[in-house]
């Protein structure tokens, strides 16, 4: 068997040293309502003090769809005090052309548009149903894995451990303990809901909307919930 000789970058068989892959990865969205608010970073630093494990290093998109007509002033503060308290912004999501431009000055990549405020829908005009098939899952999800349905339900007969991911465009079940992260209508669909049987779960999160482990109702861990979104809230309630 031959071996690297040292001092050589050994090569793939493609001949190149790398792989460049496509990949699936949850990111925290911060969007930007009202910044030039004396009480944003206050309330923002008192939001990171509640959970620091969940935000520490935490890679972090800024949607800046409600202020995308006034001038990015404020861009390199917002990015500085972040780092200050160690979430890390990586980029920039529904900014006009000068928005952008001041990211990338600033080393911030440039998302795809979405996610953007909309106006109140009427019943007709919610989600369509997801035409997708339920993906099942009969094996543990351990830590640093994911499992990602992107077109509908996801149903998880095993334990779902620390550090790992269940996503889903439609609805998450999960019979047994979920101590990971679960994201239900990773799409947008605010109808999506969870359903746990023994809950202690790092972060839920619903249409975008999350709450993490900090915030749930100590009398709701290790019991059998069921999450869903009213009023832009995710509310837990205890399932039968």
């Amino acid at each position: 068997m031959d071996l690297p000789v040292a001092g050589k970058a050994s090569k793939s068989v493609s001949g190149l040293p790398f792989q460049v892959r496509g990949s699936l990865h949850t990111l925290l969205s911060l969007k930007l309502l009202r910044p030039e608010d004396p009480g944003f970073f206050p309330a923002l630093v008192e939001k990171v003090a509640h959970a620091p494990d969940f935000f520490r290093n935490a890679p972090l998109v800024l949607d800046v769809a409600p202020i995308q007509a006034r001038e990015p002033d404020c861009l390199a503060e917002i990015v500085a005090r972040l780092k200050e308290h160690r979430v890390v912004p990586v980029g920039l999501q529904n900014g006009s052309p000068a928005w952008n431009e001041a990211a990338v000055a600033l080393g911030l990549a440039i998302f795809a548009a979405g996610g953007a405020s909309a106006p109140e829908r009427r019943p007709s005009d919610r989600a369509k149903p997801r035409a997708g098939a339920g993906t099942v899952v009969t094996q543990p999800v351990r830590g640093g894995q994911q499992v990602v349905n992107p077109e509908g339900d996801l149903v998880v007969t095993a334990a779902v451990s620390p550090g790992a991911e269940v996503a889903a465009a439609g609805h998450i079940h999960i019979y047994g303990p979920l101590r990971g992260r679960a994201f239900a209508g990773m799409n947008g669909d605010d109808r999506a809901m969870i359903f746990v049987d023994q809950l202690d779960a790092e972060l839920l999160s619903i249409a975008g909307i999350h709450l993490v482990n900090e915030e749930i109702d100590t009398r709701l861990l290790g019991k059998r919930v069921r999450a869903s979104l009213v009023n832009e809230r995710l509310e837990l309630k205890p399932h039968p």
